[in-house]
């Protein structure tokens, strides 16, 4: 698909499976792992106009329906909008001042897994009773404690995994993100823990609820050479992600887990790893840039939670952390840089803008402004 001249309308975006795949795109995440121990959405609110006088085009807001976790990446009750990040009425004022700002609003999409209401086959909690999506043991995986089909992805472990073979499961699944999309104005998409079920579904979720722009989390290891030396080459490690993408008909960008593991080691000066051996960018981003979704650290990877114990399993060994290099503005000043004038869809990270002064805040945003100068 070509450049949209002007990327808010939708009109032009549903032209191609409804997504956006020119590569113009600005992200801001807009939250870290500890977010809900305040009012969250109240907190975002109050920073839209800055977020678009800083040119981004997207914030990628946390999981906005009812979890038993604070966090919300485990779901219950899809349809609840009342969550630790605050009220439905809370949250649709955020949306609604950022669709003012002419911000798109990205919602997180959590549905690998499911936590039920009732013990069910097994004693697991793989039943939903009395709530919207009322599944039974056959909406959840077999090697996870249901009655359905055996999972076409990554289990995700000590939860009930939802089937997406089922086709009650995947009608169930549109017609609530063609909710979000119409009813709430989300219009970006997020997929979490997409290694989880199958490309095909991505695909068909993508077409059906007809989201601007959608991104995937693929997140795999690197390769190593030993347990803290990553291999120059990671030929292979971005060649899984391509693979993901183009087998969602290229309609979902994905998260440059390649670029994000080698400039973790450039930033500490090993710079000769900023170029492959045929001259282009090592990540995902020198094979398919404008499905590249560059960044240097996430919610799960440099926030808070690196240094607790509540570190997701899924995330364990992935990447080795270096904690003097998380809390370095000058070192994070360097990645932006790089992510930020080479080609790829770059990601803003809220402790980096907002909790690190305004030096560094105001340094990314000379840095993003010309960017989006030309979206």
């Amino acid at each position: 698909m070509g450049y949209f001249d002007n990327p808010w309308y939708e009109e032009a975006a549903f032209a191609d499976g409804g997504v956006i795949r020119n590569g113009r795109e600005i992200l801001f995440q807009g939250f870290n792992w500890e977010s809900h121990k305040s009012d969250w959405w109240v907190n975002l609110e109050k920073k839209v106009s800055d977020l678009a006088e800083s040119g981004f085009t997207s914030v990628w807001l946390p999981p906005a329906t009812h979890s038993v976790s604070p966090e919300g990446y485990l779901p219950q009750n899809l349809y609840s909008l009342d969550s630790s990040y605050g009220s439905e009425l809370q949250l649709k004022v955020l949306l609604q001042k950022l669709s003012q700002h002419k911000i798109r609003a990205m919602a997180d999409i959590v549905i690998n897994h499911r936590v039920g209401t009732t013990q069910g086959h097994g004693g697991a909690y793989n039943r939903f009773d009395g709530i919207p999506m009322s599944w039974d043991e056959h909406a959840i995986t077999s090697c996870s404690g249901g009655l359905g089909n055996q999972s076409t992805g990554c289990n995700f472990p000590g939860v009930p995994n939802i089937d997406h073979t089922q086709p009650f499961v995947r009608k169930d699944i549109i017609n609530w993100l063609i909710w979000l999309r119409e009813s709430l104005k989300f219009q970006d998409f997020r997929f979490d823990f997409a290694k989880g079920y199958e490309e095909n579904f991505v695909k068909e979720y993508v077409k059906q609820s007809k989201p601007i722009f959608s991104v995937g989390e693929y997140w795999d290891s690197c390769s190593y050479s030993s347990a803290s030396q990553l291999d120059y080459n990671q030929d292979s490690h971005r060649q899984r992600i391509i693979n993901w993408i183009d087998k969602t008909g290229g309609l979902c960008a994905a998260f440059d887990f390649t670029t994000k593991g080698i400039l973790q080691e450039a930033m500490k000066g090993e710079l000769w790893r900023l170029r492959d051996p045929q001259g282009k960018p090592p990540g995902v981003v020198g094979w398919w840039p404008s499905r590249a979704v560059t960044f240097i650290e996430n919610h799960d990877s440099g926030s808070t939670q690196t240094v607790s114990d509540e570190l997701d399993p899924k995330f364990i060994n992935v990447i080795s952390l270096d904690m003097d290099l998380l809390t370095s503005p000058a070192k994070f000043g360097m990645g932006y840089a790089y992510i930020l004038t080479h080609p790829g869809i770059p990601t803003v990270f809220y402790d980096h803008f907002y909790d690190w002064g305004k030096s560094i805040h105001d340094q990314i945003v000379k840095l993003v402004l010309p960017i989006a100068s030309l979206s």
